[in-house]
């Protein structure tokens, strides 16, 4: 899951990436407005976490153009705001979810993982598609009721289609969503490939069906 961290107290904004990274995310951070809106532009993420007093701007704004560009990204704002007008505020501007700081770590991880949770799995923990069984929270698969032994970057491949199931994924996609912003640096996406190459042959092998499909030319699809 790929998350984009909009926070200007640098030291507050590395603690949130070096604890959200090792739960397993992919992060990347925005320091002011102007990084902000970049990033919003250019890539689309799971979840946007969303400091409102920026050097450059209002974090407000940035919803709006959210908003603006009909992006999908789930918002969790974190302010030292701690009025209820400004909760309510937020929330009218389209966040899903309001945090004050400060706030504990375990807290700011389990509300991201409920707004990915409910935007894009139907609010479960766990996922069923026909012989597929994927447990989001112990990061485990089944096929059939036996278990799958994918790496992590697998795993993050198989949530990934997934939760866009039925659409076109591009290789330019699932490169930011595996490497983030650093992608277009990348000389070739052969790492994609390989990744899901093997894991088409373990779902395969386990019994699983045909689901993951090439669009030549184009990307991949999930189609269940």
């Amino acid at each position: 899951m790929k998350l984009l961290i909009i926070e200007d107290e640098i030291q507050l904004a590395q603690s949130i990436m070096n604890y959200l990274t090792d739960d397993g995310y992919k992060c990347e951070f925005a320091s002011n407005f102007t990084q902000a809106i970049q990033k919003i532009h250019s890539y689309e993420y799971d979840c946007i976490l969303l400091d409102l007093m920026l050097p450059g701007g209002d974090g407000l704004a940035l919803l709006d153009e959210l908003k603006a560009q009909q992006k999908q990204d789930g918002v969790i704002i974190i302010s030292a705001k701690d009025a209820y007008e400004d909760r309510i505020k937020g929330l009218e501007h389209g966040a899903d979810d309001y945090l004050v700081k400060p706030f504990h770590l375990p807290e700011l991880a389990a509300r991201i993982f409920s707004v990915i949770r409910r935007r894009k799995f139907n609010n479960s923990n766990i996922l069923k598609l026909n012989e597929l069984t994927l447990d989001l929270l112990a990061k485990t698969v089944q096929v059939n009721q036996q278990s799958v032994p994918l790496t992590k970057k697998e795993f993050e491949l198989l949530v990934y289609f997934i939760g866009n199931r039925n659409r076109v994924v591009s290789k330019n996609a699932l490169a930011e969503h595996l490497s983030g912003d650093i992608a277009g640096m990348l000389e070739d996406h052969n790492f994609i490939y390989a990744h899901i190459k093997n894991l088409k042959k373990k779902l395969h092998e386990a019994g699983c069906g045909p689901y993951l499909k090439t669009v030549y030319g184009t990307g991949y699809i999930w189609q269940s």
